[in-house]
């Protein structure tokens, strides 16, 4: 036992909403309650380089973060927060060097030292073609972003992270832990190779020890705890060997954590509570392999928006392991333990045989097509597991009856972004482009589109275009211009998988309702907005061609008109719609009004996301047939629903 316990973890809660000022309040009101760290979840618009009236961000503005569209959203929204003192967690990646480029700039106003902020951008682009979508360019003009970031930080902001190799999502997009393993360290190879050649040789160690990891912890603890030990001895064994760094230090394998989001379950959601704490034990517990900072999920997380009091909830349960428990005061509890020692060991061995694999290919970069493709057929098993009783879930596919819960009953059991936010928020953008100089801006932006085009590192441009008012949607369409635009695999392939066993009664009855209409059942999938969570329109795009529909999925981040003009193209007899942003209300407003000027109101449109009763009546009165939520699991259920509703519309014809 230690003399003295070990100091904890950074307590982190993630969060940002509706305006900066309404995000500034909710982040000096959770450090007063004893959070140690910033945690800020900005909106899609500002993540994927739009501003906040761009024709993309419509209904996305504020939903699932804060909108920062220049410095004076920046100002406040750390606004009475000392950053000098501060370490501060940016979950931003396309638009990192940007967000990075305010907050350096906000700092500076701050009279801060900038050699002495602490934190971390996320910046890590490659999971965002794998697993959730707010890439803005293609994949080698991004990681080129990436290492200028991490080629400024470490002379300029030498305490800075300039990367956190993110392999939370790719969980969430069905990782197996040999997946998430392999593939968050090819990221990383393919990071560090690229900025090998923009700092000094006797330097580059240093670069190496400042690379951090956010990953994910599910419900399964003690493989999830042997995936981190496993994650400890393959970032040593590939810094020693692949890149002769020599100081243990330097090789250390530096991670936050936010624990399992894809496991929360909006049956029962009470039970998450349970789920969350038991994810976090995966973290904690082992000493040589503890995450450095940990955020956790509100156990309503399924629902909606969290509460503050919600997030209070969580950061207390980090904060009764950490001071009412003896953990801290312990060494390591699993060193030696022949059980976990072989489990590690397989976990290692699976992940090198991944990784030789994507090296083959010419790394992370190249293997973007195959990884992708991995995550789908990954994430079918595991959702095919959960349908078939393989893998239990508790109230979803086992002990189902339970009591009603009164945490959810009432008004306000989740809460909802204010109507107003996204005018108010547009506005003030309107009124800072009318303040500022425009001169100014114009010089600015012509020397960041210079920086871009010459290979300048991007980040000295980047603070001179946030200081001379610059907004982000201008920034991101000087990058767009002179790197293009891009849109990732879906790893939906045309052709039937091989899981389709048990599907036989829904290809028959899919077969019925083609010859009933006179060609194969056309389904268009699409995912308007700016939401690039793209799990569960891959699943039911692959569940539907499996099924023997024809199926159209063009991938994320389609506008209204675009998706209607696909069903047009397409004679789509059904068109399903995935959002989980919180933006379906005006996004499926718009698509119904365009389907009806279109022609093809008698098309029935199925919607799919987390979206509250209320809003589901709402869209059920306006003409949706059908709304799914996350309780609708039973994937051969929709289908089912899918081939009904089209059968009665062909009797109808008839």
């Amino acid at each position: 036992m230690t003399q003295t316990p070990d100091r904890p973890w950074l307590f982190r809660t993630y969060a940002g909403h509706s305006t900066a000022k309404d995000s500034n309040a909710l982040y000096r009101g959770n450090l007063a309650k004893g959070q140690t760290g910033l945690s800020v979840a900005f909106d899609l618009p500002t993540q994927t380089g739009y501003d906040s009236d761009h024709e993309l961000a419509r209904g996305e503005v504020g939903k699932v973060g804060v909108p920062v569209a220049h410095l004076g959203d920046m100002r406040a929204l750390f606004d009475d927060i000392p950053l000098e003192k501060m370490n501060t967690s940016m979950t931003i990646n396309a638009t990192a060097p940007w967000l990075l480029a305010l907050y350096i700039a906000v700092a500076e106003e701050q009279g801060a030292d900038v050699k002495k902020l602490q934190g971390t951008v996320q910046n890590d682009i490659i999971k965002e073609y794998l697993s959730r979508g707010t890439y803005v360019c293609p994949p080698k003009p991004s990681l080129r972003m990436i290492t200028d970031v991490a080629a400024y930080c470490y002379t300029n902001v030498p305490k800075w992270n300039p990367m956190n190799v993110c392999s939370y999502h790719l969980q969430e997009a069905g990782a197996t832990p040999e997946q998430e393993l392999a593939f968050a360290l090819a990221t990383a190879t393919a990071v560090l190779d690229d900025v090998r050649g923009k700092v000094p040789a006797e330097d580059f160690a240093t670069v190496v020890g400042r690379i951090s990891f956010f990953v994910n912890a599910g419900i399964r603890f003690v493989t999830e705890m042997c995936k981190m030990r496993a994650f400890v001895d393959l970032w040593d064994e590939i810094c020693e060997q692949r890149y002769g760094v020599t100081d243990p230090k330097m090789r250390r394998f530096r991670y936050g954590v936010q624990v399992n989001s894809l496991g929360l379950t909006e049956q029962q959601p009470e039970n998450n509570v349970y789920r969350i704490l038991i994810e976090m034990l995966a973290v904690t517990l082992s000493k040589n392999a503890r995450a450095r900072a940990v955020q956790l999920p509100a156990w309503n997380e399924a629902l909606g928006l969290p509460r503050p009091w919600d997030q209070q909830w969580s950061l207390r349960m980090q904060q009764i392991l950490a001071f009412e428990t003896d953990l801290l005061e312990y060494d390591d509890l699993f060193d030696g333990n022949p059980a976990v020692d072989r489990k590690v060991e397989a976990l290692k061995q699976g992940a090198r045989d991944e990784l030789a694999q994507i090296d083959g290919m010419g790394g992370a970069v190249a293997a973007i097509e195959y990884m992708k493709g991995r995550l789908v057929d990954s994430n079918s098993a595991r959702l095919g597991r959960i349908e078939s009783g393989d893998t239990t879930v508790i109230g979803v596919n086992k002990y189902t009856e339970g009591a009603d819960s009164p945490l959810t009953a009432g008004d306000g059991a989740i809460m909802v972004v204010d109507k107003a936010a996204e005018a108010d928020q547009i506005s003030r953008l309107e009124q800072w482009r009318a303040d500022r100089d425009d001169g100014a801006v114009k010089a600015a932006l012509d020397d960041l589109r210079r920086a871009a085009q010459d290979g300048s590192n991007i980040m000295p441009a980047s603070i001179a275009a946030a200081k001379a008012g610059v907004t982000t949607g201008e920034w991101g369409s000087a990058i767009r211009a002179v790197f293009g635009e891009y849109r990732a695999p879906t790893g939906v392939g045309k052709s039937v998988s091989n899981q389709t066993e048990g599907l036989d009664q829904i290809r028959e009855a899919v077969d019925a309702v083609s010859d009933k209409l006179g060609r194969r059942l056309k389904f268009v999938v699409g995912k308007p907005g700016l939401d690039g969570h793209s799990n569960g329109a891959e699943q039911i795009a692959v569940r539907a061609r499996d099924c023997g529909m024809d199926i159209t999925y063009e991938g994320i981040r389609l506008t209204p008109e675009q998706i209607v003009n696909a069903a047009l193209e397409e004679q789509a007899h059904v068109i399903g719609l995935s959002i989980l942003s919180g933006s379906h209300v005006p996004l499926i407003e718009d698509v119904l009004k365009r389907m009806k000027l279109a022609g093809l109101s008698d098309v029935p449109l199925i919607v799919g996301g987390i979206i509250p009763e209320d809003d589901a009546n709402h869209l059920r009165a306006l003409g949706v047939a059908k709304v799914y939520t996350p309780k609708d699991f039973e994937l051969n259920t929709i289908m089912m629903d899918i081939v009904a509703l089209l059968d009665s519309k062909a009797v109808a014809a008839e």
